[in-house]
């Protein structure tokens, strides 16, 4: 099934993907850091680098947020179009969706780090003997913390990654900890573009609101995973399923809010409408795997009722 394009950001890019974060959990190391513990060559997987990389492309606005959130931010010479945040990011004309091996190749890197193989981008690269690093999106949590940390590696800030990696797993904790117990679970539904494509509990997505203890009203409609947890639902199926909550996912791209969705015809009548539990999402952190996932879990147990 086709998808829509904020799907394929939040699948691609998370794909999609998920403003800075309230306390330090993704605060940035120092630009310049190196660990101490840094040693080369380094490897990961199949890739061996000789040296640190001082020149890295990334082509991923999740991996440029884990590159800066690492202390690698300084090595980054250049990163996609869609590379918004942090606001330093040395933000390009280079795309991560259609990558051009020959303008990649342009900015002299030392290091490449793509999401996925678009265009056969890698062979390309490799031929061109430029390194390449795949972080493809995540699917669960542990995903995120093996790229970091293996980012870390390459990058030569192997002991900052640990770090960050270990306030992610304890902020993430102390949130779902935090999150009132009830003998019925509350159920939401998560939108990702206004023709009602949604996330199942399978995806990376969903996974987290499984973390807070919230059921999805999405679920049924992929039940046989044909539609690879991103289904579109009917607005009768939707309205019919009466969530407690819902979540916005495309404020930015489609000026969604909790005035539109109050608008459409039925919705009124759907019981987070009607208790004022619309809550609206940065489309950003909604759709990206990096550190500012923590940031996503921390609005999500904030829109749950006490």
């Amino acid at each position: 099934m086709k998808k829509p394009l904020i799907a394929l950001a939040a699948i691609a890019a998370l794909t999609a993907a998920l403003g800075g974060c309230a306390d330090d959990s993704d605060e940035p190391a120092a630009a310049g850091a190196t660990s101490a513990a840094a040693s080369y060559p380094a490897t990961v997987g199949s890739l061996t680098l000789a040296k640190r990389p001082e020149k890295i492309v990334s082509l991923s606005p999740s991996a440029t947020e884990m590159l800066f959130a690492i202390g690698a931010g300084g090595q980054v010479t250049a990163a996609d179009d869609n590379s918004n945040y942090p606001p330093e990011a040395p933000k390009s004309d280079l795309s991560g969706f259609q990558p051009n091996a020959e303008a990649i190749a342009a900015k002299t890197p030392d290091l490449v780090v793509l999401s996925n193989d678009s265009n056969k981008v890698v062979d390309q690269l490799t031929k061109l003997k430029i390194p390449v690093y795949l972080a493809p999106a995540a699917v669960t949590l542990d995903d995120t913390y093996k790229q970091l940390s293996e980012l870390g590696t390459l990058t030569g800030h192997p002991a900052e990654a640990g770090d960050l990696v270990q306030r992610m797993k304890d902020d993430i904790a102390k949130l779902v900890k935090d999150v009132p117990q009830r003998s019925a679970k509350l159920t939401y539904y998560y939108e990702l573009d206004p023709t009602l494509y949604s996330v199942t509990s399978k995806t990376f997505i969903g996974s987290l609101f499984s973390l807070v203890g919230l059921e999805n009203v999405a679920d049924p409609s992929d039940a046989d995973g044909k539609k690879g947890g991103y289904p579109q639902l009917s607005p009768e199926a939707l309205i019919k399923s009466d969530p407690d909550l819902i979540f916005l996912a495309d404020t930015k791209c489609c000026q969604q809010s909790a005035e539109t969705v109050k608008a459409r015809t039925g919705w009124a009548a759907i019981t987070a409408v009607k208790a004022n539990q619309v809550v609206a999402l940065d489309d950003d952190i909604a759709s990206r795997w990096g550190p500012r996932v923590v940031d996503l879990v921390r609005a999500i147990v904030a829109a749950v009722p006490a």
